[in-house]
C-alpha cells in the first residue's frame, strides 16, 4: 500500500486529494497547524476524516516536518500547505516567505539527508507569471516569470529551488504550476467564493449587497476536484518535470459575478459595489494558461469549463443558506469570518 503525506491537507486541494488518493488505496497522512478552532470542516464535509492519520506541523519549523515525515514514511509527499492569499502576502510578507518559500526548502533538505526514495509534489501557481505572457496571449512551461506579489515572490523560489535539488542532488521533485481553481471548498477569503457565498446570503435574505475590488482582473478558473488528480498524474510519471496545469480560458471578476448572480436568477447590477480599498496595491491582470505539456504527457485535460464551475459553487451556496434559513444546518466555513459574526448573533449560535 502506497503512503502518501500531505501538507495542508484542511485546506481546499488537500482535502479532495485526501479522497481521491483514498479511492486509489493510499494510507494516508496529512499535516495541520494547531489553531484555538480545530479547521477540518473540508474533510468532514467530504467524508474523509476518518481516513487521515493527522499530524500537527509548521513549514516554519523543521523539526515538525522530519517528524511528519518520520511517523508517516511516505512514497509521496504533496507540499500544499502555503500562505495562499495574494492579498495578505503584502500584509504579511515575511511569514509567507517563511512558509512558501523556505518551507519548500526545509522539506528538499529532508529528503536529501535521509537519502530516501521519496517523491515530493511542489504546488506551484500561475502567480508567478504577473503579467508576462507569450505572443499568443498564454502562460506555460517556458513563458518568463515576473512576480506581482510577496506570495508569488515566495513561491518562485520554492519553485526555483525544487528544479535546483531536482538537477543537483536526484531528487524526484516537480511542479504543478496550477492556475485558479474553484470549488464550493474554496474559502471565503478568494474571491469567486467570496462572490457564490454572498449570491447565497441575498438571495436567502441575509445580506442586501456584495462589495468587491477590481472587477477588471481576468484568471484561468478550473475545478479543483480536477486538479488534484493532475497532481497525482505528475507524481507518476517515471521522470520528474514542472506542468502547467490549467483550463486555456480567461474570464474576468466581473464575468464571474454576472455569471453567478445569474444561476440564481439575480441582476448583479442590483447587489454589486466597488469599493476602492479592497483593490490591492499590485495586482496581476491576465492570466491564461496553456495546457499542452499536461495534455501530451499526463494525458490529462479539464472537463468542467467556466460556466459549469459557477454554477456548482452558487447551487452549493444557494443550498447552504436556504438551509440554514429552514433551520436544517449552519453554513460549514461561516464561523471561520468576520463577515458572518452578524448572523451568529441573530442566531444565537455559539
Amino acid at each position: 500500500m502506497k503512503r502518501a503525506l500531505i501538507t495542508g491537507i484542511t485546506g481546499q486541494d488537500g482535502a479532495y486529494l485526501a479522497e481521491f488518493l483514498a479511492n486509489k488505496g493510499y494510507q494516508l497522512f496529512g499535516t495541520y497547524r494547531r489553531s484555538s478552532t480545530p479547521n477540518f470542516w473540508r474533510l468532514q464535509a467530504l467524508d474523509i476524516l476518518q481516513k487521515v492519520t493527522l499530524i500537527p506541523s509548521d513549514l516554519t519549523d523543521m523539526s515538525s516536518l522530519l517528524e511528519a515525515v518520520t511517523i508517516s514514511d511516505p512514497h509521496e509527499i504533496y507540499n500544499l500547505a502555503a500562505q495562499s492569499y495574494v492579498g495578505a502576502s503584502f500584509d504579511q510578507p515575511m511569514l509567507t516567505a517563511e512558509v512558501d518559500g523556505t518551507g519548500t526548502l526545509r522539506f528538499l533538505e529532508i529528503i536529501r539527508h535521509l537519502k530516501k526514495n521519496i517523491k515530493l509534489y511542489q504546488a506551484s501557481t500561475s502567480e508567478l507569471y504577473g503579467d508576462s505572457i507569450n505572443r499568443d496571449g498564454r502562460q506555460d512551461e517556458e513563458t518568463k516569470f515576473l512576480p506581482n506579489s510577496p506570495y508569488a515572490a515566495a513561491k518562485l523560489y520554492g519553485y526555483h529551488i525544487v528544479k535546483i535539488y531536482r538537477e543537483a542532488y536526484g531528487i524526484f521533485a516537480s511542479n504543478g504550476i496550477l492556475f485558479n481553481h474553484e470549488s464550493p471548498l474554496r474559502g471565503l477569503e478568494f474571491v469567486t467564493r467570496k462572490i457564490t457565498n454572498a449570491v447565497g446570503k441575498i438571495k436567502s435574505g441575509f445580506e442586501k449587497k456584495l462589495k468587491l475590488g477590481n472587477l477588471e482582473s481576468a484568471r484561468d478558473w478550473g475545478y479543483a476536484p480536477e486538479y488534484v488528480e493532475a497532481m497525482w498524474l505528475i507524481l507518476q510519471q517515471s521522470k520528474a518535470d514542472d506542468y502547467v496545469i490549467s483550463t486555456n480560458e480567461t474570464h474576468s471578476v466581473q464575468e464571474f459575478v454576472e455569471e453567478a448572480f445569474a444561476a440564481a436568477g439575480m441582476d448583479w447590477e442590483k447587489y454589486v459595489e466597488v469599493d476602492e480599498l479592497l483593490k490591492r496595491p499590485k495586482d496581476v491582470v491576465h492570466l491564461r494558461g496553456d495546457n499542452s505539456k499536461a495534455k501530451e504527457i499526463l494525458n490529462w485535460q479539464p472537463k468542467v469549463k467556466f460556466k459549469k464551475l459557477v454554477r456548482i459553487m452558487v447551487d452549493a451556496d444557494v443550498k447552504r443558506w436556504k438551509d440554514f434559513s429552514q433551520g436544517k444546518q449552519f453554513p460549514w466555513d461561516a464561523f471561520n469570518y468576520p463577515e458572518n459574526i452578524d448572523i451568529k448573533q441573530r442566531t444565537k449560535l455559539k
